[in-house]
Parts: C-alpha cells; sequence; structure tokens
C-alpha cells in the first residue's frame, strides 16, 4: 500500500487531529520525536499550534503523507533557517511514520519528497536535521543520503541517567 503525499495541504481540524494523532502514536511506540512516552493528544497539541503558527508565517512547510483510508500516516515539516548568513538550507522537523506504516519503506518515500521538496524551494542547497543517539535513526537518515556533520554528546536527557547524544545530519542538494 502506497502513501500519498502532499506538500503544504489545507490546515483545518482534521490535519490537526490527524497529525497530533500520528505524533502521540509515534511517540508512545518509541519514536523520537520530541517527547518521552507516555504523551497524549493534549501534551502533543501545543507543539502542533507552534508548528501551525510557523505554517501561517510562511516559515514552515509541511508535507503529509496519507494512508489509502485518507489517514494522515506520515509527516515531515521544512523548515526555512532564520539566520541571515544560513538561508541556504532548511531544516527537516518532526520526520514520522505512523508505527502501522513502518518497515515497508514509507521512511524512504517520505525522506525522498523532503528532497523533492528542498529542490523546489528557491536558493536551498542543503537539508540538515538532528536525531537523538541510540535510536538507530542516525543509520536510517544515512542510508537516505545524509551525512553525520556533527554531534554533540549528551545533548538529550531521555531520563535521569538517559542521556543521549544529539547528532547532526546534512543532505547536500548541489
Amino acid at each position: 500500500m502506497a502513501l500519498t503525499y502532499e506538500l503544504d495541504p489545507s490546515t483545518g481540524p482534521d490535519l490537526a487531529a490527524g497529525v497530533v494523532s500520528l505524533w502521540a502514536d509515534v511517540t508512545n511506540a518509541g519514536g523520537a520525536v520530541g517527547f518521552v512516552p507516555p504523551v497524549t493528544a493534549e501534551d502533543v497539541r501545543p507543539r502542533w499550534i507552534g508548528h501551525l503558527a510557523a505554517m501561517a508565517d510562511g516559515g514552515m512547510r509541511l508535507l503529509v503523507g496519507r494512508d489509502e483510508e485518507g489517514a494522515v500516516a506520515a509527516t515531515a515539516f521544512l523548515a526555512r533557517n532564520t539566520h541571515p548568513l544560513m538561508t541556504h538550507w532548511i531544516w527537516a522537523y518532526t520526520v514520522m511514520v505512523h508505527p502501522r506504516h513502518q518497515g515497508r519503506g514509507h521512511g524512504r518515500e517520505l525522506m525522498a519528497r523532503v528532497e523533492e521538496a528542498a529542490r523546489g524551494m528557491d536558493g536551498v542547497e542543503a537539508v540538515r536535521l538532528t536525531c537523538r543517539g541510540g535510536t538507530g535513526a542516525d543509520r536510517f537518515y544515512a542510508a537516505c543520503g545524509y551525512k553525520e556533520v556533527g554531534r554533540v554528546p549528551g545533548a538529550i536527557r531521555v531520563a535521569e541517567g538517559d542521556d543521549r547524544d544529539d547528532v547532526i545530519m546534512l543532505l547536500p542538494l548541489l
């Protein structure tokens, strides 16, 4: 089953509910997407609202993948860098594939769509993202063409006594 992708979908209650639900489900399945399980939709909603505000201001774009039933099954947020010396690359944030859709190549497809979207943005020469060490995400992104360009040891505190590296990865587009 293929996912159908859309860049910059219309926002509304259905999209909000779908993204927030996806975010909570991915977190609760052990995904490293800014929270530590357990979380509820209400825990995630403020982060969605922040992303929504950035989208409304034009500083962030949403790439959403939907399954055959129309449910939100994958997301990636693409954020323009606001530092005047760094506008030639963008951030990829909150890259997620629903656990029930994992293991079928949807993550690689999502990252290919991220690259395609970035190539369509004026002046963008690279995509940068960070991931939590110890999850295997760095190996996944490397398999998608990203290169590790930095690592901050112990920067992410998952729990007392459980600090993880913040791994910085870059996909050059030129």
